[in-house]
């Protein structure tokens, strides 16, 4: 995979190379052309009676006529140029001995937005532009980035000619490896997460299979009652297994912003509507506040896995017959940040939360009571991949909850 990575990084770079060649070729010719065309226009008008004059006048007038078409060749070249760079699938950005940027192409301001800033003021990527307009040799740095999200970026800084440019210059290729480190640690984390959570439910039932082929082979109440525990164990794995292939496909993409809409006003009924059964067998009373909001940039799919999650932890840690609250409104006032935000509240009336474990509920995993954690069939990871999602959508999740009070989850969207 690094020498994939390292090869593509090698390719880009010819390509950007070749690109700054052809503006420079480009750039020197219609300079001359220009001043060419100057100096014609510039010419007095001679009398006719001078043939010698003429011919010179004509020659020299084919010559800007010339100079015209291969200016406007080169102005072609120059498009074709620009097509190219805007084109390129990698970030790339032009910036000047201070670190002021003087282009960007489209993936940078797709890819970078807000934090093109933020990118360039990184120590190890402002040395190597120094090192590479000291030097003039490219130079490479290897970037780390842990907020909004963690991002892991390729740096690959040419310095750029001199003379061609106003001022010194650099050119800037920026490679996200953030998905293939990413898909590295998430196998490495599948199988150590796996092998630890299904050793408990795989042992019980090979105690099971082997205790219904040896004492209870004809204890028939035995194997009805052994049956059912390995069925809910069984269902507990699938569960679990699940739950890391859903972890592991949001952190795979975390560090990309959602590209769709969300419309709440549609997709809370959706949600609840697969919950009926639920909320019905444990006799709970739902109290629904939807205020009418705009589309919300974000994933619908996964927000809907937010609410749903939400909700699940809700049925599973609230009182039986008690209540539970789902809002979604505009926020307003701390703790949410000034710009304008959506709040999504989902609230019990529970045994509550020791605040001792608050800090720690969105760790894989993490539960503040295993025992009863497992027996309502939890995996530890529904509130892990809330986190995750809200990260994906530049959000905010706060936790709150007093022991015998119940417990309140918000998430704030950015709208």
């Amino acid at each position: 995979m690094a020498l994939g990575a390292a090869r593509a990084d090698g390719i880009l770079c010819l390509i950007a190379a070749e690109i700054v060649a052809a503006v420079v070729v480009a750039l020197i010719w219609r300079e001359d052309l220009e001043r060419l065309q100057r100096a014609a226009a510039g010419l007095p008008t001679l009398p006719p009676r001078l043939p010698e004059i003429d011919r010179v006048a004509g020659s020299l007038a084919q010559a800007v006529d010339s100079g015209r078409t291969e200016q406007a060749r080169l102005a072609g070249l120059l498009r074709m140029e620009e097509a190219i760079t805007e084109r390129l699938p990698e970030p790339l950005i032009m910036v000047s001995a201070d670190g002021t940027v003087q282009r960007a192409n489209e993936a940078a301001r797709q890819s970078l937005g807000e934090d093109s800033a933020a990118v360039l003021r990184h120590p190890l990527l402002r040395g190597a532009i120094d090192k590479a307009l000291s030097t003039a040799e490219p130079q490479a740095a290897d970037l780390f980035f842990a907020a909004p999200v963690p991002r892991e970026i390729h740096a690959t800084v040419t310095p750029m000619d001199a003379g061609v440019f106003r001022g010194r210059q650099a050119s800037i290729l920026l490679v996200d490896h953030t998905r293939e480190r990413a898909v590295e640690r998430m196998r490495a984390d599948f199988v150590a997460n796996a092998s630890h959570e299904l050793r408990t439910p795989l042992a019980s039932l090979i105690g099971f299979v082997e205790t219904l082929q040896g004492p209870a082979r004809d204890d028939g109440p035995a194997r009805e009652r052994f049956l059912e525990i390995m069925a809910r164990e069984a269902a507990r794995m699938n569960r679990l297994i699940d739950d890391l292939l859903s972890l592991s496909r949001i952190e795979i993409s975390e560090h990309q912003p959602p590209q769709g809409r969300i419309d709440f006003g549609q997709l809370v009924p959706r949600t609840l509507a697969g919950l009926e059964q639920r909320i019905a067998d444990r006799r709970v009373r739902l109290h629904l506040s939807l205020s009418e909001l705009p589309l919300i940039p974000g994933d619908a799919d996964q927000m809907a896995q937010v609410v749903t999650n939400l909700l699940d932890n809700a049925l599973k840690y609230g009182r039986e017959g008690g209540c539970i609250t789902l809002s979604v409104a505009e926020a307003a006032g701390p703790p949410w940040p000034s710009r304008p935000g959506v709040v999504l509240t989902v609230g019990d009336d529970g045994v509550g939360i020791p605040r001792v474990h608050i800090p720690r509920l969105t760790e894989r995993f993490y539960r503040v009571d295993k025992g009863r954690s497992r027996a309502i069939g939890g995996t530890g990871l529904g509130l892990a991949i809330v986190k995750h999602i809200v990260n994906r959508h530049r959000g905010q999740l706060v936790i709150t909850s007093e022991e015998g009070q119940g417990s309140k989850f918000c998430v704030w969207l950015p709208r």
